[in-house]
This record gives structure tokens, C-alpha cells and sequence, in this order.
């Protein structure tokens, strides 16, 4: 990156873009100033000590001027070179991801933060407490990573949290610019928990299910809309009538976002046939709330026991809507909008099937041009 001589015009003149960016001074080596995507700008030090990269905010460009700026940098650096680096509680690591939670938590769903809150608190802080953020490296992750080995699940999904936390602390000034030590981390491969029901499973759950109709409708209803509809478990259960409109359903906050979910014709006649006698379309007992999850489980239980089907999560009927999707000639693009996937690279796990069909078509193929040169 060039240097530039900065100067108080100079710092006045720079304009944000879509990303954090560093303009680097050329009269103070390791000083310079960081413009953030909101307009605002800060004076930082960068430089190295006992092979450890340094990183400090010295202040807000709209608050310290530049002559101030270079003053305190100064004497950061020379106190970095003489060998003590001061330190700063303001940077230490589990200040640095309560200002993260605080701030970039109210993008998360609740469940989302509470869960991601857990994976922090259990799994990330006990590693990481009391380092300076901005000297954590690369090779710091990599062995914290390693140490969760007997724990892949939590592992795997304790990286991402802790990314986020790296990556906030650049957009906030607390590291240098692309230096995100988790990036590129390799995630533990594990057994796929993903369970897909054939066609005739499909079909002896169907049997099952008739059978318990007529003395539980609702619940016999929730399974089979989650069958034909690949919607998650909470989008169905807190589904309310204001939702169900033209034929299709809005859901106004999915994992995703608003979406909407297209409706097969014997969707809609399960919808139909329903009673409207609260807000919710499958409301419990008292009908001021919808069905809990726990009760949809309990009787999920009894039935695919019935099934034979032991082994098959609710949220396997999501897995298993669009593996017969997929089966039946559907391409992954337009599975991903039924699934509402917002990123197509969640989707390509059902492309297994897809490649099945590709190789039967190819023996198709090649039986036919056989017979033909023969």
C-alpha cells in the first residue's frame, strides 16, 4: 500500500466506500488513518514486536488532530520498539465481542443471538480472555480450533461466531484492514445428520397419518404441510391466517427474511379444511398461542415410530421435500427459492441426487448408442 503525506485537508478530503480502507502516512512510519463505509474516520499505529503484529486506535479523526495524532503515535511507537507495548482494557478481546453483541447482535434473530451467545461464552471467551484483539493471530485460532477437536459440532459452529467477532473488530478500528484470523479455518468433517425419506416411506407415513386424522387433525395437518410445503418446523407451527392469502403463504420473519411460499393444490386444501378459530392456524389449548414445538415433537415421535421410520427428524421432511424435488427433475435455483435459501451454496447438498440422475441418464444413453453401433 503507498504511502501518502496526510495532511488536515487531505484526512477532510477522503470519502467512504463499500469497505474499511487505510491511507498510510509517509512522514511517521506504522501511522495512519482508517475510513470506515459510515464517513467516519480514525488515526491508528501498525508495527511489529517479538514477531507479533501491532495494531491501535490512536482516536477519531473528528476528534484529535492530525499534529495530536502523530504526537501520541509517536510515543506508542516508541514505546512498542523500546519493548513494553502498552496495553488497553478498551482492546482486550471480551470487550472488543461485548461491543460486537451490543451492536452487530441486533441483525440475529433472538434464538440466533442466544445461541451464538452460548457458543461464546462456553466455547470461545475461556481461550481468548484477557488477549489484546488486535494480536490475535491466525496460528492463535488454528490451535484453539484444534482444542475443540473432541467437540466437532461445537467447533464448527463456534468458528463462525468468533469470525464475526474478528471481522466487527476491523469495521470497528480494533484490528488492521483484511486481517481476519479465521478466514480459510477447515471445518471438521462429520457424518451428515441429514435423513431423506424414499417414496415409499413417504407413502407408508401417509397411511399412518389417515389413520390419526380423525382424532388429531391438527397435528396430522402440521406434518403434512411440512411434507408438502419444505417450510421449518416454526414457520408452519406459529403460522397465523393473516398469512394465508392468495393462495400462497407471506411469512413475515423466517430464518431468512420475509418470504413467500408457493402452495401445491393439495396444500391449499389442507388449509381449507381447517377451522379458523384464532389468529393461529394451529393454535394450542387455550388458542392464545400456536402449538408448541414440544407437543408437535411428542406426537411426531408416536407416528414415525408407527412408520418405521424411527430415525427421521421432523426437520427431516424440509430434507426430504426437496430431495423429491430434486429427484423429480427440479433444478437446484428453483429449489433454493422453495426452500427460501437465500445462499445457493446451502442447496447444492441436495445435488447428490441430481448427479444420480445425470449418471442413470448417461447409461440410458450409452445402452441406446450400444445397440446402435452393434
Amino acid at each position: 500500500m503507498a504511502a501518502t503525506h496526510l495532511t488536515e485537508g487531505r484526512i477532510k478530503s477522503l470519502r467512504p466506500r463499500k469497505t474499511a480502507h487505510d491511507i498510510r502516512d509517509a512522514n511517521l512510519k506504522g501511522f495512519g488513518v482508517r475510513v470506515y463505509p459510515s464517513g467516519r474516520t480514525r488515526y491508528f499505529i501498525h508495527a511489529q514486536h517479538d514477531g507479533q503484529r501491532i495494531w491501535k486506535v490512536v482516536g477519531d479523526a473528528d476528534e484529535v488532530s492530525l499534529v495530536e495524532a502523530r504526537r501520541r503515535a509517536q510515543a506508542m511507537l516508541a514505546s512498542i520498539k523500546s519493548g513494553a507495548p502498552a496495553s488497553s482494557d478498551e482492546t482486550l478481546f471480551e470487550t472488543v465481542a461485548e461491543e460486537v453483541f451490543r451492536r452487530y447482535g441486533r441483525t440475529w434473530k433472538p434464538r440466533t443471538l442466544k445461541v451464538n451467545r452460548n457458543y461464546y461464552r462456553n466455547q470461545i471467551l475461556p481461550w481468548f480472555r484477557g488477549r489484546q484483539i488486535a494480536e490475535i493471530t491466525r496460528g492463535d485460532v488454528q490451535e484453539w480450533f484444534a482444542s475443540l477437536h473432541p467437540t466437532p459440532v461445537a467447533a464448527d459452529r463456534s468458528a463462525p461466531v468468533l469470525s464475526v467477532i474478528m471481522a466487527r473488530a476491523e469495521d470497528y478500528g480494533y484490528r488492521p484492514e483484511g486481517s481476519n484470523p479465521c478466514r480459510d479455518i477447515r471445518r471438521y468433517r462429520r457424518q451428515g445428520r441429514e435423513r431423506f425419506c424414499s417414496a415409499d416411506e413417504v407413502r407408508r407415513l401417509g397411511r399412518v397419518l389417515q389413520g390419526h386424522e380423525a382424532r388429531f387433525p391438527a397435528h396430522v395437518a402440521i406434518i403434512r404441510l411440512l411434507i408438502l410445503t419444505g417450510c421449518r418446523n416454526g414457520e408452519i407451527l406459529s403460522l397465523r391466517w393473516r398469512d394465508y392469502r392468495e393462495g400462497h403463504l407471506h411469512l413475515r420473519d423466517s430464518k431468512t427474511g420475509p418470504r413467500m411460499v408457493w402452495l401445491s393444490s393439495p396444500a391449499r386444501t389442507i388449509l381449507n379444511g381447517l377451522p379458523r378459530q384464532s389468529p393461529w392456524v394451529f393454535p394450542s389449548g387455550h388458542a392464545r398461542a400456536p402449538v408448541s414445538s414440544s407437543a408437535a415433537i411428542r406426537f411426531w415421535t408416536s407416528i414415525r415410530a408407527e412408520a418405521g421410520i424411527e430415525d427421521v427428524r421432523l426437520h427431516d421432511l424440509r430434507h426430504t421435500y426437496a430431495s423429491l424435488a430434486v429427484m423429480h427433475g427440479e433444478n437446484i435455483l428453483t429449489i433454493g427459492r422453495l426452500l427460501g435459501h437465500n445462499d445457493p451454496a446451502t442447496t447444492h447438498k441436495y445435488t447428490h441426487f441430481a448427479d444420480g440422475m445425470v449418471a442413470e441418464a448417461a447409461e440410458t444413453v450409452g445402452a441406446v448408442i450400444g445397440r446402435a453401433e452393434a
